[in-house]
Parts: C-alpha cells; sequence; structure tokens
C-alpha cells in the first residue's frame, strides 16, 4: 500500500469508493434508506467535485486500486475517512489518519475536529479524539446520526 495526494483526476474514484463503503459498511449502523439518502446510487458529480476542490486528499492505493482516502482541510477538520469495503480493518484507514495528523502537526495546528459516523466513531476514539455531542445531520429529507468529535494535539 502507497498513500499520494489526490487530484481533480481521483473525484470519480473516490465518490465510487464513498458509496460502496456507506452501503457496505455503515449499512450495520443505519438503515438502508439512511444510507440511500448519505450515498445515493446515482451521485451529483458537480456537487462531489466542489466538494473535494475545497480538501486536502490522501489516497491509500495498491496493485488493485483505491483503498481508502481522507480529506481534511488545513485548520484541522478531518471531513472524510472512508475504506472500501474489501479493505476495512487492513490499516488503511490507520495509515491515512496518521499520514494526514502528521501533516496538520507540521502546519502547526494544535486541535483536530471531526463529524463521525456511527461506524467510525470508534475509529476515532481510539486515535485519541473524544465525543463531544451526538447530533442528527439531514440529508434528503433523512436523519442521520453522528458524532461531533475533537483532539487536542500536543
Amino acid at each position: 500500500m502507497h498513500l499520494r495526494e489526490g487530484s481533480d483526476a481521483d473525484t470519480a474514484s473516490c465518490v465510487a469508493l464513498f458509496t460502496a463503503s456507506v452501503h457496505g459498511l455503515a449499512g450495520e449502523h443505519y438503515t438502508p434508506a439512511q444510507c440511500h439518502a448519505w450515498a445515493p446510487l446515482a451521485p451529483d458529480m458537480g456537487f462531489w467535485q466542489q466538494r473535494l476542490t475545497g480538501l486536502q486528499c490522501l489516497l491509500a492505493e495498491d496493485e488493485t486500486g483505491l483503498l481508502g482516502f481522507i480529506g481534511y482541510t488545513h485548520d484541522g477538520h478531518i471531513d472524510m475517512l472512508f475504506c472500501a469495503p474489501t479493505a476495512a480493518r487492513r490499516g488503511v484507514a490507520s495509515a491515512l489518519y496518521r499520514d494526514a495528523e502528521a501533516r496538520l502537526r507540521s502546519r502547526g495546528v494544535g486541535w483536530l475536529r471531526t463529524e463521525a459516523s456511527l461506524l467510525a466513531q470508534h475509529f476515532f476514539l481510539r486515535q485519541g479524539f473524544v465525543s463531544e455531542a451526538r447530533e442528527e445531520v439531514e440529508r434528503a429529507g433523512v436523519l442521520l446520526p453522528r458524532y461531533r468529535m475533537s483532539k487536542t494535539l500536543d
């Protein structure tokens, strides 16, 4: 597995991985209606191009293709972290997160924050984040529970 910075050319691959991850991994925590609202099977690529353009993206790949990606901002917001269902629990998310945190530390960022899905909450707790509040966000008229979390960097 190797990590690299993402580019506009990676948008379609990231969106496909995101959709597969939500439907293939998050289904144990969310209903089918919630998964479809969160990750429509016919994604709006214009929306995704705009969303990813505002983020720093790191991708994890191997000879089989894209394994996962993380999107973050330079002020310490971890916006997205998703792995392919076939790459779950193989250290992909950990490697992506460690690299992003190191990059943010090198920029002098002292505080990280994220909004973690029910699936991702445990991962972020293991990385030293604390849950601040459970909240709900609306997607396509459907409420999705998540956790607002943060971590202070030493």
